[in-house]
């Protein structure tokens, strides 16, 4: 049975997610930017909580830990090579680990780039993958602490996932992404056809998360430095992957 996901709202431009095991009732928050929309939306519902998982150390996806941790007794769970620059864990994750939600049972992602140290949780019977600042849509993380070939290798991981995963990000910034990823591939029939949608939802004040990996694949200018008209887009017609995506990813740091 597929966990029931809830998309939570956060400061400015965050989102959180809520994680319902409907077998077991057993419920986990993925990153908490702030305590108050979290406890109100799990209020709302008459839940618990039991679990948060945690994806990388940043302020915008820690700062509600201690409250939501004070106020139910929830378990932290966060990478181990973050645990450091986390609040206290009651257990550290590394890459293929398998975590659990009552009956729905998940793997951890090494992801880094946007961090090193950045994880990211996989609940493949779910086709759900809660990426928080690695993949994002239609964009990725700027590299505040990895590289290039770094985050590549990151994209590979996201891109061997079955076009049916959803992804959960971290922020809604897909309207910005999405004007940058136009100057990479302007004649792309299915970006240009996501950027009306987005374009809708946005003045409709609808949010653009999740995406379906399926779009992001079709779409995500970080995801297809494979692709040979983005290396021709970049002046990279006979480079690697790693070159292709490093140049991308400069370019979005200049846009």
């Amino acid at each position: 049975m597929a966990l029931d996901i809830q998309t939570v709202p956060c400061l400015e431009d965050n989102y959180a997610y809520i994680l319902r095991d409907a077998e077991t009732g057993k419920v986990a928050v993925v990153d908490a930017p702030e305590a108050g929309p979290l406890i109100e939306a799990l209020e709302a519902r008459g839940l618990g909580l039991d679990l948060l998982l945690i994806t990388h150390h940043h302020p915008d996806h820690i700062d509600g830990t201690a409250e939501l941790r004070a106020k139910y007794g929830c378990e932290v769970w966060g990478g181990k090579a973050d645990a450091h620059r986390l609040p206290p864990l009651d257990r550290a994750l590394e890459e293929g680990d398998d975590i659990a939600v009552g009956a729905s049972t998940g793997k951890v992602l090494d992801v880094s780039g946007h961090t090193v140290g950045h994880i990211a949780f996989h609940f493949a019977g779910s086709d759900a993958v809660f990426s928080a600042d690695s993949l994002m849509a239609m964009g990725c993380g700027r590299l505040f602490e990895g590289d290039g070939p770094m985050m590549q290798t990151t994209m590979e991981k996201f891109l061997n996932m079955p076009d049916s995963t959803i992804v959960y990000s971290g922020h809604e910034y897909t309207q910005s992404n999405m004007k940058f990823a136009l100057t990479i591939e302007s004649q792309n029939a299915d970006m240009l056809a996501r950027a009306t949608r987005i374009d809708s939802a946005r003045e409709r004040g609808q949010p653009t998360v999740p995406s379906s990996l399926a779009e992001e694949k079709a779409t995500n200018p970080f995801l297809r430095a494979h692709v040979q008209s983005v290396k021709d887009a970049v002046g990279l017609p006979d480079g690697s992957d790693a070159e292709v995506f490093t140049e991308v990813r400069r370019r979005k740091d200049n846009f």
